[in-house]
């Protein structure tokens, strides 16, 4: 790994800053305001909220810079497609060679869910599940696209997880999944995560029309 430069770690705070709201939607992201914050020259943050604009999360104006891109339910729908898509065959492919360990870090990851009473590790504790059954693919490629939807959700899974109560569904879902891999049956390990992406996709989008009301 890289070591982290001052880019990545102001891309790091951003990140979580919006993924936990305190960065509203719409919220300027002025370069010389977050300099002087952040104690850097401005081309780490010009460089941080360049990453953050392809991870979906910030948007860049020519004429009024940038700022923190709306949520709406066009993004929504697209970005739970994609992650269908990609993590389907991610998990097809895994289940052909899949390593026992990878079902058992698996396994306890959906623990260490059941017991984390911080909000914010929710979201880094779900992907740190699905990616434990894609691991095996083969597909570094795949992998990569997969984690930068990720990073796109994340601040998507927080809400499902926390402001709409899901995370007990959510992890019946996951044992299902879960269970499913176990029993190499991969048309039902496809099922169950097919159906949680679209039931996760179907709640947030009723949760963005009830603000909306």
């Amino acid at each position: 790994m890289r070591p982290q430069t001052a880019a990545d770690g102001v891309t790091a705070i951003l990140r979580e800053a919006i993924a936990t709201g305190t960065l509203a939607p719409g919220a300027a992201l002025r370069q010389d305001e977050l300099a002087r914050e952040f104690g850097v020259s401005r081309m780490p943050v010009r460089d941080a909220l360049r990453y953050l604009e392809a991870e979906g999360l910030v948007a860049i104006h020519p004429t009024r810079g940038a700022v923190v891109a709306a949520m709406n339910a066009a993004d929504i729908a697209e970005l739970y497609a994609l992650r269908e898509l990609l993590e389907a065959e991610a998990l097809r492919l895994s289940m052909q060679k899949q390593n026992p360990d990878s079902l058992r870090y698996a396994a306890g990851v959906i623990e260490q869910l059941d017991r984390e009473t911080d909000v914010g590790r929710w979201g880094q504790l779900n992907r740190e599940f699905h990616l434990a059954l894609y691991r095996d693919c083969g597909n570094r490629r795949l992998l990569d696209l997969i984690e930068a939807q990720h990073t796109a959700a994340d601040r998507y899974v927080r809400i499902v997880l926390s402001n709409l109560d899901y995370r007990e569904r959510s992890q019946d879902e996951h044992r299902s999944m879960l269970f499913a891999c176990m029993q190499g049956d991969e048309k039902a390990a496809v099922s169950h995560l097919t159906r949680h992406f679209r039931d996760a996709c179907t709640a947030l989008l009723d949760y963005m029309a009830s603000r909306e009301r």
